[in-house]
């Protein structure tokens, strides 16, 4: 197994006390369909994809060395809870789909393969989270609910970055997908920011492309979140580096983690 794929967060204005990176699916032990598409083995981190569990122990082995402590594994469910990990107990897996963190050390993780990731920090490195954003749980206030923990949590300023996920040209959706956004909305203003991530597709009623990003900036905003950074990856159109659902069915999954290094 080769050194593991991963990449620090692009993140202008990250505090110098917190980590954040966004592994990729090369590097690893896992062989295809969870490989890495080029002939060599796949980080694929999900334990519930069909993958032999001693290949992902080992890719989990590998991420670890990495980090200050094991990570924090959810079973995301696309809802909305907000684990707060300083309380887990090591070895549990707390059905979430996001986790906050002020303890140092401790490692807000999400899991992805085509679904938003989204990693939080205050300005001032003291409160830190993650969110499993699918449209399902954008639409049902996950970025929001993971806002409002943090900030119980003590945060001030918030920040966030926006991770690899399915980019707006091969988003397809249907109908029901645009009028749960547009439920949304609060004001004329905000139903025309999020009608604006969709983009009908000539020829095919009722379908639309949609724009993750896009979403979730505006409900961000929404929320008070104005330092957003990130948002620029495909992960349909990216199979060097990405794993993805929608083009490949069984395929691996890839982990964003955020933690706080060192206390203040």
């Amino acid at each position: 197994m080769t050194a593991p794929g991963w990449a620090p967060a692009d993140w202008p204005g990250l505090p110098a006390n917190v980590g954040a990176l966004m592994t990729m699916r090369r590097g690893g032990a896992s062989p295809a369909p969870y490989d890495d598409g080029q002939g060599g083995g796949g980080l694929n981190l999900g334990t519930h994809v069909g993958d032999a569990p001693h290949h992902v122990a080992a890719n989990r082995s590998a991420l670890t060395a990495l980090l200050p402590e094991d990570p924090v594994w959810m079973n995301q469910v696309h809802g909305v809870t907000v684990a707060r990990i300083d309380r887990v107990h090591p070895g549990d897996v707390p059905e979430a789909d996001a986790a906050v963190a002020s303890r140092p050390g401790a490692v807000c993780t999400v899991m992805t393969a085509d679904c938003l990731p989204v990693l939080f920090c205050d300005t001032a490195g003291t409160v830190v989270g993650a969110a499993h954003a699918g449209w399902r749980g954008l639409a049902s206030g996950v970025l929001e609910q993971t806002v409002q923990a943090m900030r119980e949590e003590g945060a001030g300023d918030v920040m966030a970055w926006l991770g690899a996920a399915i980019g707006p040209a091969q988003f397809e959706v249907g109908d029901e997908v645009l009028q749960a956004f547009v439920a949304r909305a609060e004001g004329p203003a905000m139903e025309a920011t999020l009608r604006g991530a969709f983009r009908a597709i000539n020829g095919r009623p009722g379908k639309h492309l949609a724009d993750l990003y896009q979403l979730a900036r505006c409900l961000l905003q929404a929320a008070g979140v104005t330092n957003i950074a990130g948002g620029e990856y495909c992960t349909v159109s990216n199979s060097a580096r990405f794993y993805s659902y929608r083009r490949d069915g069984v395929t691996g999954r890839q982990a964003s983690l955020i933690w706080i290094k060192s206390a203040i």
